[in-house]
């Protein structure tokens, strides 16, 4: 192992504390560009390790859109001044960022089908059993449903992902994150748990967060490995 070359691309890992202090902010209510920061500085650490050429353009493309979704989403969802279309919007927005995160995935893996199965079928459980009775109308009910199912397919290409352990298991963790942050909204808007809201924002940054972790370690293990 070249260890000098590990260390040179060893700063790269600062943009974490940084995604850690903008989380920080957004959750003490400083505004949508800190609200927006973990996702932006995920796009940021793409494009730099796409400039060093440390990650392939055709696997950057898919996490970039996922994120940039990701944050169109969360304005939606964040500013809806009681329009139920603008939720409909932010849901199509996250639909969105997770045929992203998906389309990576499947650039890297394969889905495992026994797990997504297994999911999908407690969620479709969930969806019925306590989602579908409080829809007011079929735009909304029907959103939620393909987003359910885009949520499952994504976390079971996430649990196929290759690549070294720590990585796999960091971008496992994030698409988890976001689906138990995305179960939370569904109970807050739908079901009646409104105190569960304050999971909501904590669990979505530390997907950003741990998404980004995975990318960093994947290139420095690969380029603390070069000779």
């Amino acid at each position: 192992m070249n260890i000098k070359a590990g260390k040179h691309y060893g700063w790269i890992y600062l943009f974490i504390p940084i995604q850690f202090i903008l989380a920080l902010l957004a959750l003490l209510g400083y505004g949508f560009v800190f609200q927006s920061g973990t996702a932006g500085i995920a796009i940021l650490v793409l494009l730099l390790l796409s400039f060093r050429r440390q990650l392939p353009v055709k696997e950057a493309i898919p996490l970039m859109l996922a994120f940039l979704c990701s944050i169109c989403g969360d304005w939606f969802l964040s500013h809806r001044y009681g329009e139920n279309i603008r939720f409909v919007y932010g849901v199509g927005c996250f639909f969105c960022a997770h045929v992203g995160f998906l389309w990576y995935a499947l650039l890297r893996g394969k889905v495992r089908w026994k797990f997504t199965v297994i999911l999908l079928t407690a969620y479709l459980l969930f969806y019925f059993v306590m989602l579908y009775p409080s829809f007011a109308d079929k735009v909304t009910m029907f959103a939620v449903l393909a987003y359910l199912l885009i949520s499952g397919i994504s976390m079971g290409a996430a649990v196929g992902i290759n690549g070294n352990r720590r990585s796999k298991i960091a971008f496992a963790v994030g698409i988890a994150l976001l689906l138990f942050s995305d179960t939370i909204i569904g109970l807050r808007e739908f079901v009646g748990y409104p105190s569960l809201g304050k999971l909501i924002l904590p669990t979505y940054y530390l997907c950003h967060i741990s998404i980004t972790f995975s990318i960093l370690s994947r290139q420095y293990v690969r380029y603390g490995e070069m000779s």
